[in-house]
């Protein structure tokens, strides 16, 4: 039954986004809550980043081998815990248009037979512009596009790739969600107003679990200066070498996938880097560390982009310094919200020293109205295309 109309059965759903259960996405936590009561197939997708001979590409090619190779003619499915999840066969790029009618034909055979046995026509719903080829080629009842970050401005990607095929899929669309304000102006540019959902949190998550030791840390020498996520070319290096130079005794520990950042970032004394770790421990890791710091640049993709670990780093309690940018200038009360590599740098020394303050937790609070239960209802409202009904 919809939490939109609770007097009919849910309408399915086709979402076309990153690999399901690969890493918790901003989708992912969006749909979770919507499994119980509404029919949804999940379609991994592939990005468009030109190939590079490194590890982290031949790693995420036998990812998508291995995927392939265990699909079915039929999605599979996991009880109501998980969504019906399709891997179709694709050709790596979209570059050129043998490549995009390649794409459009390997998707539509895949996708067909799927839809076909559905009730009703879906709903449609994609976090990339990748899909602009199959608007209007099986019945959809509503196309929505959830703008999640600027991908022609993101490291590595296809830009170009990327904006052409948005410019085609925005005008095709029934409706527009994007994350922030600049993805907004973004869509606005191409013609189409959207609204704003900004991410959710967790809060359950990041506020409980035991004390668990961590065994894998012992090798680092404390205190710890963490961040999680991915390791690419985002992340300023004059922020990381200021704190590094300032820095007499500690860590600064990386924790996530690389993705080609700049060679010296790994390079710098006192930095140090893990593989990602599973989701379910980083409230551990968070316990562990004396500080949890972004130190992205500021650049297109980090002005759009609205980071999922912001609210986590505020849930878990622990100080937080972050660059300043649009999406975390609102949580400038609760964190310590910093422009300059210097100011990076004292910011974390002092939050070393004298851990959260009182009013940093207090303006926290504002996390207990940000929960993923709430943003998937209005999310839910605005794709099916209804009222939203009072709780």
């Amino acid at each position: 039954m919809s939490m939109s109309d609770p007097d009919r059965p849910a309408r399915p759903w086709v979402v076309f986004s990153d690999d399901w259960g690969r890493h918790p996405s901003s989708c992912q936590h969006l749909i979770r809550p919507l499994l119980p009561h509404r029919p949804v197939l999940w379609v991994n997708t592939i990005g468009t980043r030109p190939p590079r001979f490194d590890w982290t590409t031949a790693r995420r090619i036998a990812e998508k081998l291995k995927g392939w190779m265990r699909s079915k003619s039929r999605p599979d499915s996991d009880s109501g815990l998980s969504p019906a999840v399709l891997s179709p066969k694709m050709w790596p790029s979209f570059k050129s248009r043998p490549a995009r009618w390649l794409n459009r034909r390997l998707l539509l055979r895949a996708l067909r037979p799927a839809i076909a046995a559905m009730e009703e026509p879906p709903c449609i719903v994609t976090t990339l512009p990748l899909v602009a080829d199959l608007a209007g080629e099986f019945p959809g009842a509503r196309w929505a596009y959830y703008c999640v970050d600027d991908f022609s401005a993101w490291p590595g990607y296809d830009g170009a790739t990327m904006q052409r095929m948005e410019r085609e899929l925005v005008p095709k669309i029934d409706v527009a969600i994007a994350v922030s304000e600049t993805l907004q102006r973004h869509l606005a540019g191409l013609g189409r107003s959207s609204h704003l959902l900004t991410h959710g949190v967790d809060l359950e998550h990041w506020r409980s679990g035991s004390e668990e030791s961590l065994p894998e840390l012992a090798e680092f020498e404390g205190p710890l200066v963490v961040f999680w996520g991915v390791v690419d070319r985002r992340m300023d290096v004059a922020f990381v070498r200021a704190l590094s130079n300032a820095m007499t005794a500690g860590t600064i520990l990386l924790v996530g996938p690389q993705d080609n950042p700049e060679p010296e970032l790994l390079k710098l004394p006192r930095v140090r880097w893990k593989p990602p770790w599973p989701f379910e421990k980083l409230p551990a890791l968070a316990r562990a560390a004396g500080v949890l710091v972004m130190p992205y640049g500021d650049m297109p993709a980090t002005r759009a982009m609205q980071p999922l670990k912001l609210k986590e780093y505020l849930a878990t309690g622990r100080p937080a310094v972050l660059r300043d940018l649009p999406a975390t200038r609102d949580w400038a009360d609760a964190a310590d919200v910093v422009g300059t590599q210097d100011a990076f740098a004292e910011a974390v020394l002092r939050r070393l020293a004298t851990g959260t303050p009182p009013e940093q937790l207090q303006a926290r609070q504002r996390l207990d109205t940000e929960g993923w239960a709430a943003k998937a209802k209005q999310f839910e409202c605005w794709v099916d295309g209804v009222e939203r009904r009072a709780d």
